[in-house]
């Protein structure tokens, strides 16, 4: 499916490609392409047959930001926001996603991009990956939220506020250093690496991954009383489930495991 440069595909196996499709651009991002991205991740989020995300961009790039050509056809001072502050998935569509995102990225990550490989709950990188937080440049703040709240809990405030003063870029190679990626491959390797990592995740009960990831990201946000509060809800829950008496029962007749995700 296409929308907007926006191309998604499901495989066999439950592993979804989310692909930013706009090489000639080296994928910036319109508007029509926004809200196309959102929905598709929301889409692909809600399917039953998607187990694993993967996002990645076309033509050797991930993506190099907004299209400031079509940014300026609205001029700053009537341009609105994407959405209200509590509308979580119009800001962070691949955090509000419940299945687990892998960003597979190559070449530039700016600006937008940068933000989008933060929601990522894995990042995978080549050794030609660039990004940059590159806000200040353009009299910004990073566009999502993301960049000043995702990425001083992954890489340390100290580091983040560094990469938003400056917006300099930064390698594959420095990401990896710095805990923001995970993996640095060739970008000949980069999608087998990729769905390497998301095969991992297939062996997992999706209904335990959904829960982990929850718990995982508003766990950010929560004091100790009221993750504990939220986990015993949730491990309760999965006491009660088909997923967990599948699991215990594949592993007493040593077979592999048949998750439907209740």
């Amino acid at each position: 499916m296409t929308a907007h440069h926006i191309r998604s595909e499901i495989g066999d196996d439950g592993i979804a490609i989310l692909t930013i499709d706009r090489a000639e651009k080296r994928n910036a991002i319109t508007y029509a392409m926004l809200f196309a991205f959102t929905e598709q991740v929301a889409a692909l989020g809600a399917d039953d047959r998607v187990r694993v995300i993967i996002v990645t961009g076309s033509g050797g790039t991930f993506c190099a930001g907004t299209d400031l050509a079509d940014l300026a056809t609205i001029p700053g001072e009537t341009r609105g926001v994407r959405g209200e502050a509590h509308e979580d998935g119009k800001w962070w569509p691949l955090v509000a996603c419940p299945k687990p995102v892998i960003g597979a990225i190559d070449g530039f990550a700016v600006g937008m991009g940068a933000e989008w490989s933060s929601q990522c709950d894995v990042r995978i990188v080549t050794d030609r990956a660039r990004f940059a937080w590159n806000f200040a440049h353009r009299g910004l703040v990073p566009d999502t939220g993301a960049g000043s709240w995702i990425l001083p809990r992954l890489i340390g405030p100290s580091k983040a506020l560094r990469l938003l003063y400056s917006g300099d870029q930064i390698t594959g190679a420095e990401a990896l250093a710095l805990g923001y990626a995970n993996e640095l491959v060739a970008p000949e390797n980069l999608m087998e690496a990729a769905m390497t990592e998301a095969r991992r995740y297939l062996k997992s009960s999706p209904m335990s991954l959904r829960l982990m990831k929850k718990l995982v990201w508003h766990g950010l946000e929560r004091d100790m009383a009221e993750h504990m509060k939220a986990h015993v809800e949730a491990l309760s829950g999965c006491f009660k489930s088909a997923d967990h008496k599948e699991g215990v029962a594949s592993f007493l007749e040593k077979r592999p495991a048949n998750f439907t995700g209740r």
